[in-house]
């Protein structure tokens, strides 16, 4: 009867050696992933836990207190490291030489435990309520980690480690019914899946956070690009209008005068296209006239050009900031431009609605999109200027239906 009640506990704390043998190695490979301290420290607990655990089956088989001893040396460790690494997770806390105290401090409980008091009782007492004082302390500090106060991970933690803590105290209680062994470690068991499963959650916040910490500066770095882009375009735009506009405007003037009239024509076509360029990189009624005159104007100059019929709708009065009205134009420029490469369309229905977001829809009676053909930096450029601004882009079509775009940005975001 003895064996067989030794060999179900010993099983039972071997099974939780394994489950705990898991967390060790996984918050090892973690810290070599990410080189967070706290889950290096998780990982010495852990192992000390196996350790503890290994010295009680040892205990069960042998009945030497020197495996107590060591049970509950490894105990004390593994609860001040659990300690440790909530505290490096919550508050920063770092490592010093001094810390190592805690070892022989430990390793004197320990005796003082398990040979120096003559009563096993109060003994068991005495490192029950030190035991669990400390690992509810563990979730106190999970429960005032500010940076992280409604994670789940933490609300997991903090509750896993403060009802842990209070298990403990079960110990003194039931040990005289002769089943405190095997009951502590299956509820021991319950305890480590409720802390595993909140370093999991753990985990997986902290990727989400790096993850939308890289995509924000992902996007104002985007944004600072397409900025810079748009003053580039500026810059070229005023010096093609102004020096080299005003060269060729000089030339052709003088060789008009001298009866030149066929060179004096050559330089007023070259003149046009250089006021042409001038426009395509930064249209001086966007700047002078404002968003509306400006996709006006390029609905006009397209319907002009390609004898495509653009309908030009605008609703809504709010201001725009300039970096959206940029986007809006940019958007419409490249729509058009590509409905007169590609859609053989007749007519072409701009839409803009300025509310609590802009948006612009672009459809036209053109052959559609062809299935599988990958979209061409222009509608990647379109796509960037949008995620940028914090919007959206969708273009849609089917083969003879046409293609329609929406480009949706939040004004309010964007100013």
């Amino acid at each position: 009867m003895t064996f067989d009640r030794t060999f179900v506990e010993c099983s039972v704390l071997g099974f939780q050696s394994v489950l705990t043998s898991a967390l060790a190695i996984t918050c090892y490979v973690l810290w070599r992933r990410q080189r967070h301290d706290y889950f290096l420290t998780w990982s010495a607990a852990w192992f000390l836990y196996v350790l503890r655990l290994s010295a009680m089956s040892a205990f069960l088989v042998r009945r030497n207190m020197f495996w107590l001893f060591v049970h509950q040396v490894m105990t004390g460790l593994s609860a001040i490291l659990l300690l440790a690494a909530a505290w490096q997770l919550s508050r920063g806390f770092t490592w010093r030489p001094w810390h190592l105290a805690a070892v022989p401090l430990m390793i004197g409980w320990a005796w003082l435990t398990i040979f120096g008091v003559p009563s096993m009782l109060v003994a068991g007492v005495t490192s029950t309520i030190l035991l669990a004082s400390v690992t509810i302390w563990t979730g106190v500090v999970f429960w005032h980690d500010r940076r992280r106060a409604s994670s789940g991970a933490i609300k997991v933690l903090t509750w896993a480690f403060v009802l842990w803590g209070i298990h403990h105290l079960d110990y003194p209680l039931l040990r005289g019914f002769g089943a405190a062994v095997l009951y502590g470690a299956f509820v021991d068991v319950l305890f480590l899946f409720a802390i595993g499963l909140g370093m999991l959650f753990l985990v997986l916040g902290d990727e989400r956070a790096r993850l939308a910490a890289r995509t924000v500066e992902l996007e104002q770095l985007t944004r600072l690009l397409l900025r810079a882009q748009e003053d580039e375009r500026r810059r070229i735009a005023r010096e093609l209008h102004d020096e080299a506009g005003q060269a060729l405007t000089a030339v052709k003037i003088e060789l008009d005068l001298d009866g030149h009239t066929d060179a004096g024509a050559r330089v007023g076509r070259a003149l046009a296209q250089v006021r042409d360029l001038s426009n395509l990189l930064r249209p001086s009624a966007l700047d002078d006239l404002g968003l509306a005159a400006a996709l006006r104007a390029l609905a006009d100059d397209v319907t002009e050009r390609s004898r495509l019929q653009v309908d030009l709708a605008i609703t809504g009065t709010n201001v725009l900031p300039p970096e959206t009205e940029v986007v809006i134009y940019r958007v419409m420029q490249e729509a058009l431009t590509n409905t007169v490469r590609h859609a053989r369309a007749t007519w072409v229905h701009a839409h803009l609605e300025i509310g609590r977001d802009a948006v612009l829809t672009v459809e036209d009676d053109g052959q559609g999109l062809s299935p599988g053909v990958s979209p061409n930096l222009g509608w990647l450029g379109m796509q960037e200027r949008v995620t940028a601004a914090g919007g959206t882009l969708s273009i849609t079509g089917h083969g003879g239906a046409g293609v329609r775009l929406r480009a949706s940005i939040p004004v309010e975001a964007a100013s």
